[in-house]
């Protein structure tokens, strides 16, 4: 991989893109808000700069104002923005309409919000090439369906006439992604274009950002909380806290070697895929909340969360150079001081040092349960008898407290006539989960293959078509809802979403008191009050938010209140799907090190589920690899990540970006083509051969059976292991 460098970022010529001073408010009822709060940066021909920061650092209303997409009450009310020379600012409405989607294009974290769910694709696309005089009508059709094969949708042809709803998510951004470039525009402003998307998807669209940047030589600018991205994208990188630039510089140095406390929390607060240490799991955190931008405090604004303060952070500091290409706005560091902190602790606190970040420990030789899949149709026991005796060898070491068997559940859809074939959705298709007590088990996949609902048939919101579900000795696939209503605190849920979760009319006290009325543990309204409080302060939040609404808190502390309530019936068992999906890398880090802490003092055991994979390889002892409703692989974390046998989990650990340079250089990359197959009419055999570079024709016959390779290492795959790519990144095979 290789970051595009291209001549103009040198700073030689004319930049594209010239921001200075930029200052975006918002005028409340309460008082301003202000959001970008003197903003100075340049993009020059052809460079990728990269915006990073945490929620509310003004990345996003940086790019609105760019764009003048601001609404009320939000008004720029000082600075100069400069497009290739031109007064963005003080252009007229109909030169801002030529500029938008022509010269200047942006590309959102939501790709539905730019297209028309009532319009075809074709019209959508051709209608942003003739509005702006371009192309002709005929000219555009067949420019719209050039751009959408170069952006790797399969069959354009027919794909133009669909409607948005009808692609997946990736492909959505794909769509936006060919509107923007669809009149050659010289700057591309995309804001979290890969946020919600699954690693491979995500992989897909970095490699389409990449491509055009090297091959049209398109400016781009990157706005992400994913530091990974940015590395694999941008030459350079602006660092936004409380809506002002802490540091810019080149993304290898900036990320190397930082020069701003807050970046240097932000590096450290992000799992990596290639560490793998022994030690403390804890991530390094920032403690505390950003300022609040209706009171910035008058000195450095990061002082009240940093380590490194000293007695001038009480005067604000100047974004100045710190090295040869390096600002950063940071007392410190512009006295020659370096950010190095001893490996002491996993937080910072304003009050004392904070330590390194923590690595996922290893899980001993030996432990944990190991997973099988059985394909209904076939064989009763497909697994070969050794390779049960490897699950009993692995299930003996430790207590089992789930234990899942031919897992089935299907769902029908609705019949468009009578004469027509009901379709069915193979959403889980034959799985085999074993969960040990006290242990955590990664679930990982695309989406689309059956990692939520086979959590939520595990917890019986849905009701198995087959199978068995073992919890505590106890069956309880088949239970009825009475049944079930005891187990319900024994096992409890977390959802992605938490503010969807959480009843946005009632208090936090109503919300994590009900359980404990509803199951008897708390007897008076006096005991209810203090078991809130004690949960709140459980999971670092003030008893005082008890009184609060859901809208009054932020995602990281809804998330706080979701485990909360889960806590709330003092559960063994706790499924967390996608819990910090959407959230910043600091809260994220927060999260997970709360996991940590209270499965130590509680005993908790997880089933983890998440598509950013360093995250579950810091967090779980053992990962489960799904595919289109079947398990393809099973291994403790370390060893997944090492060796990994199914050319899945392969293009899976490959699409994960790491937050180095040097590092995503190095690294091998390769593409997963292609959308997963429908689970409506899954592929014959082998699920994945339609995606598989060494697929072969017993792939297409025979449906490999998930069997031990190496101690408690499982694979579904024929030829395990053979997937060897080269140097280049060719695809290739022992043919044995």
């Amino acid at each position: 991989m290789n970051v595009a460098v291209k001549p103009g970022a040198t700073g030689l010529a004319t930049p594209v893109l010239e921001v200075r001073n930029l200052k975006t408010q918002f005028f409340t009822d309460e008082g301003v808000v202000r959001a970008v709060d003197g903003v100075s940066f340049s993009v020059a021909a052809g460079e990728a700069l990269g915006i990073v920061g945490e929620s509310g650092s003004g990345k996003s209303v940086t790019a609105l104002s760019l764009m003048r997409l601001l609404e009320e009450p939000s008004r720029i009310v000082g600075g100069d923005i400069r497009f290739q020379g031109r007064d963005v600012l003080g252009a007229d409405p109909e030169e801002m309409r030529n500029l938008r989607g022509g010269r200047m294009a942006m590309v959102f974290q939501d790709p539905m919000t730019s297209l028309n769910p009532v319009l075809r694709i074709a019209r959508q696309l051709v209608e942003t090439m003739v509005v702006h005089g371009n192309y002709t009508g005929d000219q555009a059709t067949d420019r719209a369906v050039k751009m959408l094969g170069r952006m790797g949708i399969n069959a354009p042809e027919r794909a133009i006439h669909s409607y948005p709803h009808q692609f997946s998510g990736g492909m959505r951004q794909r769509v936006v992604l060919a509107m923007g470039m669809s009149n050659d525009p010289v700057l591309l402003i995309a804001d979290e274009p890969t946020t919600a998307l699954d690693v491979t998807i995500q992989a897909q669209i970095l490699e389409l950002l990449r491509e055009l940047n090297r091959d049209f030589g398109t400016a781009i600018v990157l706005i992400s909380h994913d530091l990974g991205v940015i590395a694999g994208v941008c030459a350079r990188v602006v660092v936004m806290y409380a809506g002002e630039v802490v540091e810019e510089g080149s993304t290898e140095e900036v990320l190397s070697d930082p020069r701003h406390p807050y970046t240097w929390a932000l590096i450290n607060a992000v799992p990596r895929i290639d560490r793998h240490t022994p030690g403390n799991r804890r991530l390094t955190t920032i403690e505390g909340a950003p300022p609040d931008p209706l009171d910035l405090p008058q000195g450095c604004r990061f002082a009240p969360r940093c380590p490194f303060r000293i007695e001038r952070c009480t005067e604000h500091p100047e974004l100045l150079a710190v090295a040869p290409g390096r600002d950063a706005r940071c007392w410190v560091t512009q006295a020659g001081g370096r950010l190095a902190l001893p490996p002491s602790s996993s937080r910072l606190r304003g009050e004392g040092l904070g330590g390194e970040a923590g690595e996922a420990s290893p899980q001993a030789e030996g432990e944990g349960l190991s997973t099988l899949a059985l394909d209904p149709e076939a064989a009763p026991h497909p697994v070969a008898p050794e390779a049960r005796a490897g699950l009993s060898r692995q299930a003996g070491k430790g207590e089992r407290l789930l234990e899942v068997r031919g897992l089935v559940k299907h769902f029908p859809l609705p019949k468009n006539g009578f004469f027509q074939k009901r379709l069915i959705v193979h959403a889980v298709d034959g799985v085999d989960l074993d969960v040990a007590r006290g242990e955590t088990v990664g679930l990982v996949g695309e989406s689309g293959c059956g990692k939520s609902t086979l959590a939520r048939v595990l917890i019986r919101i849905h009701k198995p078509d087959a199978g068995s579900i073992v919890f505590e000795g106890e069956d309880i696939a088949r239970a009825s809802a009475a049944e079930i209503r005891p187990l319900r605190k024994r096992m409890q849920m977390v959802f992605q979403d938490p503010y969807a979760s959480l009843n946005p009319r009632m208090t936090v006290a109503d919300i994590i008191g009900e359980p404990l009325r509803f199951h008897g543990l708390a007897a008076t309204a006096a005991e209810t009050r203090e078991q809130v409080a004690e949960l709140l302060s459980t999971v670092g939040l003030s008893p005082k938010a008890a009184q609060r609404y859901p809208h009054e808190f932020s995602g990281g502390q809804r998330q706080r209140i979701s485990i909360a309530r889960a806590l709330a019936v003092r559960p063994d068992f706790i499924i967390a799907d996608e819990p910090i999906s959407a959230l910043d890398v600091n809260i994220q880090a927060q999260i997970i090190n709360l996991m940590l802490e209270l499965q130590e003092k509680f005993g908790l055991t997880y089933l983890f589920i998440a598509h950013d994979l360093a995250v579950v390889r810091h967090i779980s002892d053992r990962i489960v690899v799904l595919y289109l409703g079947k398990v393809v692989e099973v291994a403790r974390s370390g060893v997944l990540f090492e060796r990994p046998l199914h050319p899945y989990t392969r293009y899976l650990i490959s699409a994960v970006p790491v937050p180095d340079v040097v590092v995503e250089r190095r690294r091998q990359h390769l593409q997963l083509k292609g959308e997963p197959p429908s689970a409506v009419d899954p592929p014959s055999g082998c699920r994945f051969r339609t995606r598989c570079p060494i697929a072969r024709a017993v792939c297409a016959e025979v449906p490999p059976p998930l069997a031990e390779h190496q101690g408690g290492h499982f694979a579904a795959c024929h030829f395990a292991g053979e997937f060897q790519p080269d140097g280049g990144g060719a695809h290739a095979a022992r043919h044995g």
